[in-house]
């Protein structure tokens, strides 16, 4: 890389939001290693709603894991907001992430034994808010997602969409700059899911946010500002439109 161009690089990295070089991740299976991404470099700027789309085991979810601090790179550096995270202590990177990163799961892993309200105030809580005030903030984002009335439910006496937007309003609820979302309109409608995704096209629209979503929905495609095709551990299309191939 010239010198031009290697500067250039270091730029972008310092206002992206997501920076990651060489990125690359082994597992084992049994005597086998198998190499799941293969060297990613990307930069996801702040301001930006992205869309991660690619096969089941193209690498999507182990390198979202990777790019917010769960899961460790085999090789590669990832900077998040600037910091290179996997150079911080374990509690350091803990305490980063509880304050940087929302998660809406796929599965939605809410806690059972407390109520929908409850749920959505975890990371405030965990934050050292006072309960009361946790959980008033916390009806306040499921009053926006529609679901106030359910406020004082436990999640198995919710439908899966209802679960889905109180995992949203946990993801949200603690104002992080980096949201990661794993199918977020899967178990929606479609007028439920425009309006979920609504909600995070506005996050996303903050200068110093930014929203990753992995999704087949290709109803809400046209939302994004950025889609990244990701097939076999590597980036085969990164644009503002899904490729014609797929």
């Amino acid at each position: 890389m010239s010198s031009a161009a290697e500067a250039e690089a270091k730029a972008v990295a310092a206002v992206a939001a997501i920076s990651t070089r060489g990125v690359a991740r082994d597992f084992t299976a049994g005597q086998q290693t198998i190499r799941v991404l293969h060297g990613i470099d990307l930069d996801v700027r702040a301001g930006e709603l992205t869309y991660l789309v690619g096969e089941s085991g193209s690498g999507k979810t182990t390198l979202i894991s990777i790019m917010c601090g769960i899961l460790w790179p085999t090789e590669g550096e990832v900077r998040l907001f600037g910091t290179d995270i996997y150079h911080l202590s374990d509690s350091d990177l803990v305490d980063f992430r509880l304050r940087n990163v929302g998660f809406i799961f796929q599965q939605y892993n809410l806690i059972p034994a407390i109520d929908a309200a409850s749920n959505a105030a975890v990371p405030l809580i965990a934050q050292g808010m006072d309960r009361l005030e946790a959980r008033d903030r916390a009806i306040e984002l499921l009053a926006a997602l529609n679901i106030a009335d359910q406020a004082d439910k436990l999640p198995n006496q919710l439908s899966g969409g209802q679960q889905q937007r109180v995992a949203i309003a946990r993801a949200l609820v603690h104002q992080p700059r980096l949201i990661v979302c794993d199918e977020p309109t899967a178990a929606l409608d479609a007028r439920s899911g425009r309006r979920v995704m609504d909600l995070l096209r506005e996050v996303a629209l903050a200068d110093d946010r930014s929203v990753i979503i992995v999704t087949h929905d290709n109803r809400i495609f046209d939302l994004a500002d950025r889609i990244l095709v990701l097939e076999d551990g590597r980036i085969t299309h990164d644009g503002r439109d899904m490729p014609k191939d797929h």
